[in-house]
């Protein structure tokens, strides 16, 4: 395809509208992208009116958060009984490893699938070993050390602070300013 004076003007008026260079080789017809970038760059066309951007959308609104409700004058509000949350088994996360059949700890070497893999001190120190007391089928730790390893989410998840969210809006807010 040959650049004719006349497409040479039209992408010279298409380019200075602002259109993208897929744009221009759409309505040109016969040419791609990259041969348009070519021409513009041969014809040293580096103005344009406004850059081709597609249209943004608003950013939709928060849901606004419900407010709490006051609390009731104790004088009408009957105690109800409660029940309590059932109570998590806790059983108490032996501090000193097991000691094997030859006397020594447990170390990286002498584990077995039936043995317990907590880690008990600094790996870099000589003291370090491991739990050594059975764990069940499949499981990689003792009971006790299963129950500080696999928490429930409920206990894990962190609300945020009155600070936090603060911070967290902040940067919300900023976020739609800047792009």
């Amino acid at each position: 395809m040959a650049w004719t004076e006349e497409r040479v003007e039209t992408l010279k008026k298409l380019w200075a509208d602002g259109l993208s260079a897929s744009q221009i080789a759409k309505q040109l017809g016969g040419v791609t992208r990259n041969a348009v970038i070519g021409k513009v760059h041969r014809l040293g066309l580096s103005g344009r009116a406004a850059p081709s951007r597609p249209a943004r959308r608003p950013a939709p609104k928060p849901a606004p958060r419900p407010r709490a409700q006051p609390a009731a004058p104790a004088s009408t509000a009957k105690p109800q009984p409660s029940t309590p949350a059932p109570a998590l088994r806790q059983a108490a996360a032996p501090i000193e490893a097991e000691r094997l059949a030859s006397g020594e700890y447990a170390t990286v070497l002498t584990l077995k699938d039936s043995m317990c893999k907590w880690p008990i001190g600094d790996p870099a120190d000589t003291t370090f070993r491991f739990c050594g007391r059975r764990s069940g089928p499949g499981q990689a730790y003792c009971e006790a050390h299963s129950q500080m390893a696999y928490q429930p989410q409920a206990k894990r998840k962190r609300k945020p602070t009155d600070d936090a969210r603060a911070v967290l809006d902040s940067l919300a807010g900023a976020r739609k300013v800047n792009f």
